[in-house]
């Protein structure tokens, strides 16, 4: 059974498929681990025992009967403390919802449970998931499974950390400015960022609505695109075939590859060489829009934070962690005619860019610039904590900037990630891409 805790959820499901692995048992077994992990409660923000089990066992029912939902039925599975879950509280990381209790689940959590996954609960995040930094001092700091000493990134902390700590199979999070890959990237995991649009927010608390996105963080591509058929209920892409040989890939120069940290540097350059030993053709390319797009974030992000959560902050703004508050209330500086016309210049950029890079397979750049910060530092230097958050979302911020797909894949490297952009809805293609990319770094 400690071998079903490091399985892929598709290696899981295939088990239960044919009847190696009971998905009753296996769901203890994940209970089990949960409640016996000396760092539970610094990732799990409360565990549904009860939902989990009942869930197990109309799946294993329904294995006997041969009439299995997908193949991901019985599997569990984790959920960011963000996805509304019916009768347990959601509370987003924050004390500003302490108590929240939604009375129906989430759209997508709704879709996975109707095709039979397990939930083992809720995971810890950063406030209101507004950090890339995973440091939460309010209701918990999930673990980086690289560095004891250091934050696992965010805002999708508890989610990567139950993976990377074997206590789920799969973890679904959202993205808004690099909150699944980032963490994806700093604990060996794959991340996929879906396209905005793709998947229905509706019943997750929002950050930046016209920005927010949700996708899964897991073992491998396959999952991941295993993951992305559970929460939208359409058939997951076939991978079978994806080949790296005569595949294009633009590697982005214009700020993606500035100011690397050493390792991370190093990482990404091995990458890229490996990639073009096993047949990927790659061209370093300029994209001065992307700079553009990268002067309008604080006007777009901050601004519609600032703008969805003013009237609760301030109503109580002493229950927040200082640096997540006052980065909300740098929205109230953004004037409505600049938030607009900052949304027209971005909606150009993103013609251009879909222009220049139409003839590639992907986008290519390291995941993050930094490695993880250390977790002490950040809570007593103010001017480490800002530059780090600034720079843990610099590169996955361009995707959401853009409009894009993408996805993060570990690297031979600890805590350092391979970003590859896809195009507007190209989730398909992209996940194809990613799994020839994974099969050539193996």
């Amino acid at each position: 059974m400690f071998d079903w805790l490091k399985m892929s959820a598709a290696d899981l499901g295939r088990g239960i498929g044919d009847g190696s692995i009971d998905p009753v048992a296996l769901t203890q077994a994940f209970l089990g681990a949960i409640e016996s992990h000396h760092l539970r409660d610094r990732i799990y923000a409360r565990v549904t025992h009860g939902r989990a089990l009942a869930e197990a066992e109309a799946a294993a029912e329904r294995a006997r009967a041969g009439q299995r939902l997908s193949l991901l039925d019985g599997v569990p599975i984790s959920w960011k403390d963000l996805f509304d879950t019916a009768g347990v509280a959601t509370e987003a990381g924050s004390a500003l919802l302490k108590d929240r209790t939604p009375n129906q689940d989430a759209s997508v959590l709704r879709t996975a449970s109707q095709l039979g996954l397990v939930c083992l609960g809720k995971t810890h995040m950063s406030e209101l998931a507004f950090s890339g930094l995973g440091l939460n001092p309010i209701t918990a700091t999930p673990p980086c499974v690289n560095d004891a000493d250091a934050v696992p990134g965010g805002s999708s902390s508890g989610a990567a950390a139950s993976v990377a700590f074997n206590l789920a199979s799969m973890a679904i999070g959202s993205d808004t400015g690099g909150s699944v890959r980032v963490p994806a990237a700093w604990n060996d995991l794959v991340g996929l960022k879906t396209t905005w649009g793709l998947l229905s927010n509706e019943g997750t608390v929002p950050l930046c609505p016209k920005i927010d996105t949700i996708g899964p963080l897991c073992r491998s591509v396959e999952d991941a695109a295993l993951g992305l058929s559970i929460l939208s209920g359409d058939s997951a892409t076939e991978l079978r075939g994806a080949s790296i040989k005569g595949k294009r890939f633009a590697v982005l120069e214009t700020i993606a590859l500035e100011d690397l940290r050493d390792t991370p540097k190093q990482a990404f350059e091995e990458t890229i060489e490996t990639l073009q030993r096993a047949g990927a053709q790659i061209k370093f390319i300029q994209a001065p829009e992307v700079a553009r797009a990268m002067g309008l974030t604080a006007t777009v992000f901050t601004a519609e934070a600032y703008g969805t959560w003013r009237d609760v902050i301030e109503a109580e703004p002493d229950l927040m962690f200082g640096e997540i508050r006052e980065r909300f209330r740098s929205g109230a500086q953004v004037n409505g005619a600049d938030y607009v016309s900052a949304w027209q210049e971005l909606e150009m950029i993103r013609a251009e860019w879909n222009a220049r890079v139409a003839g590639f397979d992907g986008v290519l750049s390291p995941t993050t610039p930094i490695m993880p910060p250390n977790l002490a530092r950040l809570q007593s230097d103010h001017g480490y904590y800002v530059s780090e958050n600034i720079l843990a979302l610099r590169n996955t911020r361009i995707g959401n900037l853009l409009g894009l797909c993408g996805i993060s894949l570990p690297t031979h490297t600890p805590s350092c990630g391979l970003m590859i952009l896809g195009q507007p809805f190209g989730e398909a293609r992209l996940l194809r891409t990613a799994r020839a990319v994974e099969a050539a770094l193996a």
